[in-house]
């Protein structure tokens, strides 16, 4: 899987970064959990702070074009993002912990 960032700005107004990419991947459609997985090791960010709005495939192509808000911290996240938004693509076992 190889990212390449078409958009990164800072919107201080709701406290985050809002990143817009292409990643470009071999076999499979990676799942939303791997995509955020290796999203957060480049970016060297938490998973807790992160959420991946929109994943959108073409038929025939190898690529995904999607959209990704990461937060300051989680308490903001969670007063702005939609709960749906902020639990897709979690593990199992952390949305029942939590």
């Amino acid at each position: 899987m190889e990212f390449e960032f078409i958009r990164d700005e800072r919107n201080e107004l709701l406290a985050r970064r809002e990143l817009e990419f292409v990643l470009t991947f071999e076999g499979p459609t990676p799942s939303r959990q791997e995509i955020l997985g290796k999203l957060c090791a480049l970016k060297n960010i938490g998973e807790q702070v992160i959420v991946l709005d929109s994943l959108k495939t073409t038929f025939g192509k190898q690529e995904i074009l999607g959209t990704a808000r990461v937060y300051d911290d989680a308490e903001t996240l969670n007063k702005t993002e939609r709960e749906y938004l902020a639990k897709r693509g979690r593990a199992k076992a952390e949305e029942e912990g939590a």
